[in-house]
């Protein structure tokens, strides 16, 4: 067993004690834990556990190193990528649609509202698909990325079918699509591809699923 697998069993032990050399080492023994499987001197600290921090979340990483090999492919066995790509594109569309009329109706384009943009299509893709694995961040990010610059587009549409006087879905039909992107890179700012940078962020950090200490403890002893 690994330093890290001990652990697990040691922090809620009531013969753990502090070395501040190694750390955690057993009272009965004077080091540190060295057994295979389970230790036959193991106390469950009910204090303890009762303390575990049910708030500060962990996501990934954390999670792949505070959970069995067994635990860790139960949780992957729920993940479904294909649902949380449809909800992050969903959500992904309408925030588009709410940046774009943002900007229409304000007659600014509020860049930090990409931000929003990339963490609502993140939370989407966690509570659709409970992603654990590397691909439901990647997916969040490029998802996150297309909805902003979708925003960008129906801003456009917006503020020439206002200029023209024209309707919105009217403009969207007679809109020159080849001229996308040389449009928006005329008016796109250094600031504005920095806005996006961070949304392609949130959308790949809160594409994960995470859980509170408790509930690693709960799910690696069978409570949930």
């Amino acid at each position: 067993m690994t330093r890290q697998e001990h652990l697990k069993f040691c922090k809620t032990c009531v013969n753990r004690q502090m070395d501040l050399k190694v750390g955690l080492t057993c009272q009965l023994t004077g080091r540190i834990a060295d057994f295979e499987n389970e230790c036959d001197s193991y106390k469950l600290d009910e204090q303890q556990v009762a303390e575990l921090n049910d708030e500060v979340t962990f996501q990934r990483d954390e999670i792949n190193t505070r959970l069995s090999e067994e635990k860790l492919n139960a949780l992957k066995a729920e993940q479904n990528l294909h649902i949380a790509i449809f909800a992050g594109i969903i959500i992904g569309i309408l925030a588009a649609i709410a940046w774009a009329f943002i900007t229409v109706t304000t007659g600014y384009k509020v860049g930090i509202v990409a931000i929003g943009v990339g963490a609502a299509v993140g939370i989407g893709m966690r509570i659709f698909g409970k992603g654990i694995d590397p691909i439901f961040g990647i997916c969040g990010a490029i998802i996150a990325v297309l909805s902003c610059f979708i925003g960008d587009l129906l801003s456009i549409v917006g503020l020439v079918a206002e200029a023209e006087e024209l309707g919105f879905f009217e403009t969207l039909s007679l809109f020159d699509y080849s001229q996308t992107f040389s449009i928006i890179s005329e008016i796109a700012s250094p600031m504005d591809f920095v806005f996006y940078a961070i949304a392609a962020a949130e959308g790949y950090k809160f594409s994960f699923r995470n859980f509170t200490e408790k509930e690693l403890y709960d799910i690696e002893n069978n409570k949930s």
